[in-house]
């Protein structure tokens, strides 16, 4: 069965990508300004996701084009994993940046700094904004491609720490509290590690070639021994090769090694519909005859 190089969910989302890279980009450049200007420690760390942002949605952007290339004799997957690479190293990334507003915001919240609240409060409010505008541009391919996911994630992580650097400017000008800038600063780091971990896990998954999450080998395989003519299935692997595109082999038992044809039809019709997957290897094999044991005369 042909399995032609098809173009990703990533790919046919670029120019969202591109369009979110440029607003990104251009933001991050006010935010790191404003941080500069008001000492925020959230704004430092809303520009810290920027210039996250800004390299994952390149790097993403390489990888859907690194992605497209067709197959070669020495690559004959084509680079197809080369989006969900890009995936995992956004999600280490965002887990390092993370992991040093932490850090900072305990050396803050010991020793309170000045700031600059107005200013803070408006650079905070255009970085929603933006943020918001972004995540709205790929939430609708999110779901079908592991790349864009973390791309989804780092904008919708940066609309979150822009909403906090809002409510912390708030605070700090109706009671001075300064604490709330670290308080804000930790909050928006805790709430991006569990989504990030969700997809450091799915992509170290598919480049172990673990099973897919939404596939069960069981649902599998019973779908097709429902077809006439198949007797057993057995060594059945399922894998991701990129998000949305899933492959299988397995070795099948059949009654009737004759009628290859229409089992291959059937067994292939069958993954297609159930289970969206395209790209199959299947051997057909018929039960090896019963070995005869020949005993010796008795000692």
């Amino acid at each position: 069965m042909g399995h032609g190089h098809r173009k990703t969910a990533a790919w046919r989302s670029r120019g969202a990508l591109v369009v979110t890279l440029v607003l990104t980009g251009g933001f991050l450049v006010v935010e790191v300004l404003g941080a500069l200007w008001t000492g925020s420690l959230a704004l430092f760390a809303d520009a810290a996701h920027m210039l996250a942002d800004v390299g994952g949605l390149g790097l993403a952007l390489f990888a859907i084009w690194i992605g497209a290339r067709p197959p070669t004799p020495a690559k004959t997957y084509g680079y197809y994993r080369a989006e969900i690479l890009a995936a995992l190293v956004n999600a280490l990334v965002l887990l390092v940046v993370a992991g040093g507003i932490l850090v900072e915001a305990y050396d803050r919240i010991l020793t309170p700094r000045a700031l600059a609240s107005g200013p803070m409060l408006g650079v905070g409010l255009v970085g929603l904004g933006v943020n918001a505008a972004s995540a709205w541009l790929l939430h609708r391919e999110a779901g079908a491609s592991l790349n864009l996911r973390a791309a989804y994630l780092e904008v919708l992580a940066d609309a979150l720490s822009s909403l906090g650097v809002v409510a912390a400017a708030v605070v700090v000008m109706a009671s001075g509290l300064t604490v709330a800038d670290p308080l804000a600063s930790a909050g928006i780091a805790l709430l991006i590690v569990p989504r990030t971990w969700a997809l450091l896990r799915q992509a170290v998954n598919v480049l172990l070639e673990g099973t897919p999450p939404h596939l069960a080998l069981g649902e599998i395989a019973g779908a097709m021994l429902h077809i006439a003519g198949v007797r057993r299935v057995h060594d059945l692997h399922v894998w991701t090769l990129t998000s949305g595109r899933e492959a299988m082999s397995a070795h099948v038992v059949v009654d009737d090694v004759r009628e290859t044809e229409r089992l291959l039809e059937a067994l292939h019709g069958v993954l297609h519909a159930r289970f969206g997957i395209d790209h199959t290897t299947i051997q057909l094999e018929t039960e090896p005859p019963a070995v005869l044991q020949i005993k010796g005369p008795p000692a």
